[in-house]
């Protein structure tokens, strides 16, 4: 029970349509397990319900919230809400993002509006949220944030919106560390690499029309641990780590959870 009476707010809870868990999902269900209440947020009210109703099922606390993470109303009104309901905030994850169902594309392709799309859902969606949330932290003198990048920021990635929100989410996160520390407030940024998730893999066999088996067998064959790729499991489990007491001396990390993918850059 290492988030035992914490309140996380968990963006991106729901899911996709395909086989498998995300990331959102299995750490909204993570959190519950050790003992935290979880607003269950996604843009799907249906989707974050499911996940609510999941770790209702389990034993745990959770209620779901609607929010499209463009829109920064709605944003202030998820904070509120679990405010609210549970008097403190203890930990925001940000766990929203989108590349090819996007629009996303090589630097010679990209369209503006694709471009403002990604940058909205990826990166000014997380500093929204991260603006309503700090005044609650800061007052309470506690708080931990974990933001969601991707390896893709650290290694070769041919689409550059994507690339260009997830490596800012590594900055805007060293700048929340550094800022908040005074306060008792920590932030860190968890990099996933090859994830076996529905966006991740049924995504790319919905677009190039192929097997979801056939994409699985080439993202696996590029990772260099047991040529396997990770699960949502892998990345609930490091936010885990980051938002118990465990991790209370530890502010400012970019942590890569991906299978030694990140050793053999260069």
């Amino acid at each position: 029970m290492r988030l035992a009476n914490k309140i996380a707010i968990v963006v991106g809870a729901g899911q996709g349509p395909g086989e498998g868990m995300g990331n959102g999902r299995a750490t909204a269900l993570r959190f519950a397990q050790e003992g935290a209440k979880v607003l269950s947020v996604d843009r799907s009210l249906a989707s974050a319900q499911e996940t609510a109703d999941m770790i209702a099922k389990a034993g745990g606390t959770a209620a779901a919230f609607e929010a499209d993470v463009t829109k920064e109303a709605m944003l202030a009104a998820m904070v509120a809400d679990a405010q609210r309901r549970w008097g403190r905030i203890d930990i925001l994850h940000n766990n929203v993002g989108v590349s090819i169902s996007g629009g996303d594309a090589p630097p010679t392709e990209i369209t503006e509006e694709a471009f403002d799309r990604v940058v909205a859902i990826n990166l000014r969606g997380t500093v929204m949220a991260c603006k309503h949330v700090l005044p609650i932290m800061r007052q309470q003198q506690a708080g931990v944030i974990i933001n969601i990048s991707s390896m893709a920021a650290w290694t070769d990635y041919p689409f550059v919106a994507y690339k260009a929100t997830k490596s800012a989410m590594i900055a805007f996160t060293e700048q929340l560390a550094i800022q908040n520390a005074p306060y008792g407030v920590r932030a860190n940024v968890i990099l996933p690499g090859l994830m076996d998730t529905p966006m991740a893999v049924d995504t790319r066999a919905r677009t190039g029309n192929r097997s979801r088996a056939d994409v699985a067998a080439e993202r696996d064959a590029k990772v260099p641990l047991r040529r396997k790729m990770g699960t949502a499991w892998d990345v609930a489990n490091a936010a885990l780590f980051l938002a118990s007491d465990e991790a209370n001396f530890i502010t400012g990390v970019a942590l890569p959870v991906d299978g030694g993918s990140s050793v053999r850059v260069g």
